[in-house]
């Protein structure tokens, strides 16, 4: 649990117009640290101060949570975005290091403003793999690590996808079990298979009969996460616990991040409401998790006693 973050999109707090209600980045903050955490991740553009000292005085200095990077949309596949994405870049990279940041978590959008999925080509795929490697080198100016995020809607989205990249790019990974599940990937698989890769955890739970239209394209990201694809964890399809039990057992040592995406239509709960309750649901299931891995002496922990004992 001393590896464990939280992100605003788990407060509802995104950049999609007509998502929900943004809670005041005050409240978020202080419900955070209310819940044990100790970091956090950037959230959407504009939600946070934009100068890198501002934001470390509100998130380090005010409420003692260390900010570790964020999530930064990327065009990686189109040539013509070259230069705007090597701009993308080093803008997120100047603000979120300076505020504390190290992981630089890239999700390779289909377009600025997220539209439709095209079918993307070789050449496509080589350019995504050239431009992987710019960033890779951009973020290290900034001492920075990079781990591209698989994500509906976008150009890294199912299994195929998944295996393209993993093919052309030797870049890190950010294992977001909820959309991994979601796009036709096991996590567990990938946990094995692929721990070399793994730079940054995402836990995330998913109910997938929700989730089914969101991948089909007959909904929306928003329309999905409005109508509970993203479930408190624990209370969805995703094997959670098998995916951090192999993480762990293989000598996982970076952030997890609960990230269980929300959105507030309705009123606005009350501080120590919504939002919070999920979260601190989510976190007693993840609690549960580690007691089973220290019983268990998983390589790394120390056991503790059996109740009673």
């Amino acid at each position: 649990m001393d590896r464990m973050a939280s992100a605003p999109i788990s407060w509802g707090v995104c950049e999609v117009p007509g998502w929900g209600v943004e809670l005041p980045p005050e409240r978020v903050l202080s419900e955070m640290s209310q819940l044990g955490f100790t970091a956090t991740e950037l959230g959407s553009p504009g939600y946070f101060p934009d100068d890198p000292a501002a934001l470390r005085d509100l998130v380090e200095g005010e409420h003692n949570l260390a900010m570790i990077g964020g999530f930064v949309p990327v065009v990686i596949h189109d040539p013509s975005q070259e230069n705007a994405t090597i701009d993308a870049t080093h803008e997120a990279a100047r603000l979120m290091s300076g505020a504390g940041g190290h992981l630089f978590i890239s999700a390779a959008v289909t377009d600025w403003d997220w539209g439709p999925r095209p079918d993307i080509d070789a050449a496509g795929w080589q350019q995504a793999a050239k431009m992987l490697g710019i960033i890779d080198e951009i973020i290290a100016e900034y001492d920075m690590v990079q781990a591209l995020h698989p994500h509906l809607g976008t150009v890294v989205e199912s299994a195929d996808d998944i295996d393209r990249v993993l093919n052309v790019s030797e870049v890190g990974w950010t294992l977001d079990m909820g959309h991994m599940l979601i796009g036709g990937t096991d996590p567990v698989a990938f946990a094995s298979d692929a721990f070399d890769r793994v730079r940054h955890v995402h836990l995330k739970d998913v109910v997938l009969d929700l989730a089914a239209p969101v991948f089909a394209g007959e909904q929306s990201i928003m329309e999905g996460v409005q109508n509970g694809m993203f479930s408190n964890i624990g209370q969805g399809d995703v094997p959670v616990a098998e995916v951090i039990t192999t993480l762990e057992a293989a000598g996982f040592d970076q952030w997890y991040v609960v990230e269980q995406d929300a959105a507030i239509t309705g009123e606005i709960p009350p501080a120590g409401d919504g939002p919070f309750l999920d979260v601190q649901k989510s976190i007693e299931y993840l609690r549960a998790v580690e007691t089973d891995l220290l019983r268990a002496g998983q390589p790394g922990s120390k056991e503790i006693p059996e109740e009673g004992t």
